[in-house]
């Protein structure tokens, strides 16, 4: 039997009090627990690329390829459970127990693991709080500059048949982490753009032939992260005078005066390529994201655009994120306009009034201080039309988006994001179709990998009736960001296209997909309620407005008529409301 060895992030699960759950209701028990693997464990797993290598009746064994999808993917599980198991009694509800591990496994023919990896992944579990997430030290190292919940370190555990203890640290979901440190105070700063330095990748094929392409590749990121404007991106005759040495990032950072480095490698074998690469902070060392990417040499250029395209549409969320966490850690005095706009961007993913009344104080000291700064008037114009469309539907707030909107397109500004949430707001206060879809094809000629173009993009073609083209634009959405804070909006565009297509069936998993994405937007039950009445699925309808009602008394679906573009969409829309029972 042949075995492989390898580094592996695994993770264990199972549900707190099985036995005594299957002794009161056995077939009630089953019956959830395959609807939660259906609708919710086994989609969240294959989103952060994991693979259950073993059902364990009452959990599972999963490999990840990294320890930060392994967390991401807990965290999903473990605040979706909090969710569903609120107003269940709490002798009936589902808990589940994680532990995380990353270590060294081997990998039979079958596909099965074993070795300590795994071992100490089980232990970790037998041993995590009920409804928490318990991680070895190795893996904690490797994801705690990320991580946004309470930590408790446990200290040395004693774990089961395991020889020496290990440091445990325990995530408790629902428990925001404790404010960090501020920083000593200093000069407020320019609006400055992160940097970011391309090192040569590591050709690990011993081919010497294979160097043109590992240059190339590291050469076209450069020329794609280059058309990013919200980068800076050190040239590639300075990260290139690192090539074939041994570096240390910090100096790395300090050096080229990088804030961010991408970094990788390139295995041959055979007619495969392997590509890995990794996005650290050069200041602390952190890993930001990481990934893995084979292809078949058949057509070497077409891999080499294809990865490109990826690691360039991956990189600028997750540098946004990472300067994000750097403006919280500001203290407030020493808050520049860029500082207030990266500290409203978190609350404008989902559109809530209240998020909107938190961004917009942020998002007008910004202007104060720098009134030319086009990425605050759009974000400033999109609040105002979250307090449009869900506080009222003031005169007011209608103009003042609209005239934000303008101001960021008119400033002919190369900022791609920027232009992408204006587009959407000119569509969605202004219903100007074709200026909107201007300021996309604007947005992407800049850049062609921006996440909020293609996602904002999808949504005004759908809702233009252009389903092809919408469901496109999701469609690469989704495959450059998976991440993507607005990814539920992609999901709703492709729920939507296929719905104007007929396509009920579709339709119905996108629109969950949705939800589950984004639980703190109730409205998004009303749409997956119309679709699975049009599907004829009614008494499945019915219980999708239940949700809807319980999540938000108030909700009438005649709140939306001013996002239809037209009364026969209206009209259809209707006549699906009201097969679902869903509030008019």
């Amino acid at each position: 039997m042949s075995e492989t060895r390898k580094l592996a992030a695994i993770l264990v699960s199972d549900v707190v009090g099985f036995s005594r759950l299957a002794g009161a209701d056995e077939e009630r028990l089953l019956a959830r627990l395959r609807a939660l693997r259906s609708d919710l464990i086994d989609p969240t797993i294959a989103v952060h690329k994991g693979r259950v290598v073993k059902r364990t009746g009452d959990g599972a064994i999963v490999e990840f390829r990294s320890v930060v999808d392994a967390v991401r993917c807990a965290i999903e599980v473990q605040n979706a459970m909090v969710e569903r198991n609120a107003g269940v009694p709490e002798d009936r509800r589902i808990v589940f127990r994680i532990g995380i591990h990353v270590g060294d496994v081997v990998e039979e023919s079958d596909g099965d693991l074993m070795g300590d990896g795994v071992n100490i992944a089980a232990r970790l579990e037998g041993v995590c709080a009920p409804g928490a997430i318990c991680l070895s030290e190795a893996a904690y190292w490797q994801v705690k500059s990320r991580l946004e919940l309470a930590v408790t370190d446990q200290g040395e555990t004693k774990l089961k048949n395991i020889a020496e203890p290990i440091r445990t640290y325990s995530l408790t979901v629902g428990t925001p982490a404790a404010p960090k440190p501020a920083p000593a105070p200093s000069r407020p700063a320019a609006r400055e753009k992160p940097s970011i330095a391309a090192l040569p990748f590591q050709n690990m094929s011993g081919d010497p032939e294979q160097e043109y392409f590992v240059d190339g590749l590291v050469e076209d990121i450069l020329t794609g992260l280059a058309r990013v404007k919200s980068l800076t991106v050190i040239a590639r005759n300075s990260s290139f005078t690192y090539k074939g040495k041994a570096v240390d990032i910090r100096q790395v950072g300090r050096e080229l005066g990088a804030r961010y480095v991408l970094e990788g490698s390139v295995r041959k074998g055979g007619n495969k390529l392997r590509i890995t690469a990794q996005l650290i902070e050069a200041e602390t060392g952190a890993h930001l994201w990481a990934d893995r990417f084979e292809g078949a040499l058949d057509d070497v250029f077409d891999l080499q655009d294809q990865i490109t395209e990826r690691v360039v549409g991956v990189i600028e969320p997750s540098i946004v994120k990472s300067e994000i966490e750097r403006s919280r850690r500001k203290p407030p005095e020493n808050l520049a306009a860029y500082d207030l706009y990266l500290r409203a961007l978190p609350h404008m993913a989902t559109p809530l009034l209240a998020n909107a009344k938190t961004a917009m104080p942020l998002l007008e000291e910004a202007l104060r201080l720098d009134p030319g700064f086009p990425a605050a008037h759009a974000e400033l114009a999109h609040c105002h039309e979250m307090c449009f469309f869900y506080g009222g539907f003031n005169s007011a707030d209608h103009g003042a988006g609209l005239a934000h909107a303008e101001a960021a397109i008119a400033s002919q500004t190369d900022d791609a994001s920027a232009l992408a949430v204006a587009g959407f707001i000119t569509w969605q206060l202004g219903q100007d179709y074709e200026r909107s879809l201007a300021a996309f094809e604007r947005s992407l000629s800049y850049n062609p990998c921006c996440t909020p173009a293609l996602i904002y993009g999808a949504f005004v073609c759908v809702c233009g009736n252009e389903n092809a083209k919408g469901a496109a634009f999701a469609e690469r959405a989704l495959r450059l960001s998976p991440f993507d804070p607005l990814s539920w909006l992609a999901h709703l565009s492709l729920g939507h296209a296929a719905l104007n297509e007929d396509h009920y069936d579709d339709a119905i998993p996108h629109y969950v997909r949705s939800i589950h994405l984004n639980p703190q937007l109730p409205a998004l039950h009303s749409v997956h309620a119309v679709a699975l009445a049009f599907a004829g699925r009614l008494d499945e309808a019915r219980a999708a407005t239940a949700k809807l009602v319980a999540a938000d008394p108030g909700f009438r679906f005649g709140g939306l008529r001013p996002m239809a573009h037209s009364e026969s969409v209206w009209e259809r829309w209707i006549r699906g409301v009201r097969l679902a029972g869903v509030p008019e």
